[in-house]
């Protein structure tokens, strides 16, 4: 006869007096708590009142979205209910339950103290000696939007459908006046002409920021032109093409998501399908621990563009790194030239590198290799082809990479549940700092 540990239900005291002596005392909410004590009260965006309810503190809150994070929770209304349901997520909120609506402004609003936040853990970090600022790895992974792609746009037909939903707009105003003459109700009227009036503020506001965006682009490259026509007018003889000007006009085929307008249709590569997303990069430690030391959020498939931003963005925050391990995407003369003259040994790929030996694929067919011309591609693609750079930029594949995957597959962040730039970045620390 086997015996049985006695339980009963229905037991008026089920939780101890202590919450925390439920928790193991390794379990990471000590450390969130412990962090986060330390941020500045005035990193915080908080509101003041003169009356009503009390707030929740503002620690308290952004202890409790990390933790969600942390353990893969990232809806308001399913942290609000974890709050019930959940031991460590009861302990980091002292047994109080912010509602959805509470925890999702204070996510949006919250950015500096986020930032800060993160910024501790690595200070935490440097003190117990787990993070070493020697070499790093970057790389980039797009991440849904919080946009369907179906709502993704062209210039051209925005403005085809502003010109048509003109028209239809001004012939149920007609239809309205007749029905105000007759007496007529005619309910479903206002309604109609409410969606159409709707959908055309929202393509004018989408073709104006696509002015916007061609307007800026053309200031921003007009220097560039004029240097070049000007050397163009100073050439004799045979001149080749003249630079083409910088138009101010979007291009017709430019397009933009009405829902998230900062979401771009980007693709992981050839062989992927477009998706309405973001690109989340990080800079991982390279020297064991693989804690995320820096982070952003770009509108842009290219990852080029943010490479020397990025890193020497970590100068005022914790320091710079030694080396810097980048694949082909971050490839730029340019950002090279600036990490090197801030004292920052960048490696990065130049062209796709060795396959492995026992690689399950099968050999592609051969074809003609990419000339390369620049003087700087040559030097660090012979570089990467002898150690110790070699060795080296083998550790970039195995320590920024599993972060990814970590972050996808064992937390599940695959879409970002805000929307706007500014609010994916908020939401992206918070990832960072799980």
């Amino acid at each position: 006869m086997s015996s049985f540990i006695p339980f009963d239900r229905s037991q008026p005291y089920l939780l101890p007096p202590d919450v925390k002596s439920w928790l193991p005392s390794d379990d990471v909410a000590h450390f969130i708590v412990a962090a986060v004590e330390r941020v500045p009260l005035g990193a915080f965006s908080v509101p003041r009142r003169t009356g009503g309810k009390a707030q929740y503190h503002p620690r308290l809150m952004l202890a409790l979205l990390i933790y969600a994070y942390a353990n893969g929770v990232f809806s308001s209304r399913r942290i609000e209910r974890a709050t019930y349901r959940d031991i460590g997520m009861r302990f980091v909120p002292a047994n109080l339950h912010p509602d959805h609506d509470t925890i999702a402004t204070f996510r949006r609003g919250n950015r500096t103290a986020i930032e800060a936040a993160f910024l501790h853990v690595l200070e935490l970090a440097r003190e117990t000696g787990l993070m070493r600022l020697g070499t790093v790895s970057i790389d980039g992974t797009k991440i849904d939007a919080n946009a369907p792609k179906y709502r993704s746009i062209r210039y051209d037909r925005a403005k085809e459908l502003r010109e048509k939903l003109t028209a239809d707009i001004a012939t149920l105003m007609e239809r309205a006046e007749a029905a105000d003459a007759t007496n007529t109700d005619h309910q479903a009227l206002p309604e109609e002409l409410a969606r159409r009036e709707a959908l055309k503020a929202k393509l004018d506001e989408a073709c104006a920021r696509l002015e916007a965006e061609a307007r800026d682009q053309a200031e921003t490259a007009r220097p560039e032109y004029e240097r070049k026509k000007t050397a163009f007018d100073a050439k004799r003889g045979r001149r080749g093409r003249p630079p083409k000007e910088p138009d101010d006009k979007p291009p017709p085929d430019r397009q933009i998501n009405l829902t998230d307008p900062d979401s771009k249709l980007m693709r992981r590569s050839d062989a992927h399908e477009y998706r309405q997303a973001y690109n989340a990069q990080a800079v991982v430690c390279a020297e064991g621990s693989q804690l995320i030391l820096e982070h952003g959020v770009v509108a842009t498939t290219a990852d080029a563009p943010s490479f020397a931003a990025t890193i020497l963005g970590m100068e005022k925050r914790i320091g710079l790194p030694r080396t810097v391990l980048a694949d082909t995407g971050f490839a730029s003369g340019k950002a090279i030239g600036l990490l090197q003259a801030s004292g920052v040994d960048p490696l990065v790929a130049i062209g796709r590198m060795d396959r492995r030996p026992y690689d399950f694929r099968a050999e592609p067919p051969p074809r003609e290799p990419r000339r390369i011309t620049e003087p700087w591609r040559l030097e660090m693609k012979a570089r990467l082809q002898q150690n110790p750079a070699k060795a080296l930029y083998a550790l970039r594949k195995q320590t920024v990479e599993p972060v990814f995957g970590i972050i996808k597959s064992a937390m599940g962040f695959t879409r970002f549940h805000l929307r706007g730039l500014a609010n994916v970045a908020t939401e992206w620390t918070l990832v960072a700092l799980a």
